[in-house]
């Protein structure tokens, strides 16, 4: 049994919100500078040029890359032979996200009721996904999400006659109908299977996946690779101003659905899908 201290993981989840508000992701840099030389519509391109300036300068300056600091959605994988010790889990990581916040300089954008809207002033509480796994290991994702992209997240249940088609139709529906206000080109993140819920955070964990990677499943990764295309046919182009490039990636996860149904959730990423990892 391996022993980890909450004081160890506040710390971490602090580092993590910092980094992730500050350093693009390396594929996600990559892309945009990839797309940025190819993009064949003048405007589109410009914008896309924009963003790789905006995502250098705030690397070098440790400045966030966007304004919208995002709600702190944190994934930790929980290793079956960690005890956790010190204190509470849950509270050491809201601490983390508050000092990352915080000390961080980072905007605040949680209020602490859906309707009493007063601000936390600490972007607390996190969104917290925790899996237990195995092996002695902690390892801690932070993925701050910001609201222009989520406001477009869409979700819709399949009967079992469902074709292929038509689900890969619903995810690039989605994006056509968020249009500009995602500030694309957007990552796409699908969950398909299991309950509402489930599809829900798959679609979310999915935006963690690095763009590059394909999923393991050839099946899902050739559905990737068409939405995609689907996706850039839409013209909407970097920042809304046309062109080809209006997604980076589709990025599926599956499960195991009942057989009376396959719920699928859409979860839209901006240009600057933010997410760090560490492990402890």
């Amino acid at each position: 049994m391996r022993e980890i201290d909450c004081s160890q993981i506040t710390d971490t989840v602090e580092k993590l919100c910092v980094r992730a508000a500050t350093v693009l992701t390396p594929d996600i840099a990559r892309a945009l500078e990839r797309a940025a030389e190819a993009e064949p519509s003048e405007a589109g391109r410009a914008a896309l040029c924009d963003m790789v300036e905006n995502f250098k300068c705030a690397a070098e300056n440790g400045l966030p890359i966007c304004q919208d600091t995002g709600m702190a959605v944190v994934f930790a994988d929980v290793g079956q032979d960690v005890h956790i010790a010190g204190g509470d889990f849950e509270a050491a990581v809201a601490e983390g996200v508050r000092r990352g916040y915080v000390n961080g300089y980072l905007r605040k954008s949680v209020v602490a009721d859906p309707f009493r809207r007063v601000n936390t002033q600490d972007n607390t509480p996190p969104v917290l996904w925790t899996r237990l796994v195995p092996g002695d290991a902690l390892t801690l994702t932070v993925a701050p999400k910001g609201f222009g992209s989520e406001n477009k997240s869409r979700m819709k249940m399949f009967l079992p006659s469902a074709k292929i088609e038509e689900f890969e139709d619903f995810i690039a529906e989605t994006v056509s109908v968020a249009g500009a206000d995602p500030c694309p080109p957007v990552i796409v993140g699908v969950g398909i299977g299991g309950t509402v819920e489930k599809a829900a955070m798959m679609a979310k964990l999915a935006l963690t996946r690095p763009i590059d990677r394909r999923n393991e499943d050839e099946f899902y990764a050739a559905m990737e690779r068409r939405t995609l295309e689907k996706i850039n046919r839409l013209g909407i182009g970097p920042q809304g101003f046309g062109g080809r490039t209006t997604a980076l990636a589709v990025n599926i996860n599956a499960y195991a659905a009942h057989i009376a149904g396959t719920a699928c959730v859409v979860n839209i990423g901006c240009h600057v899908t933010r997410h760090a990892t560490a492990t402890l």
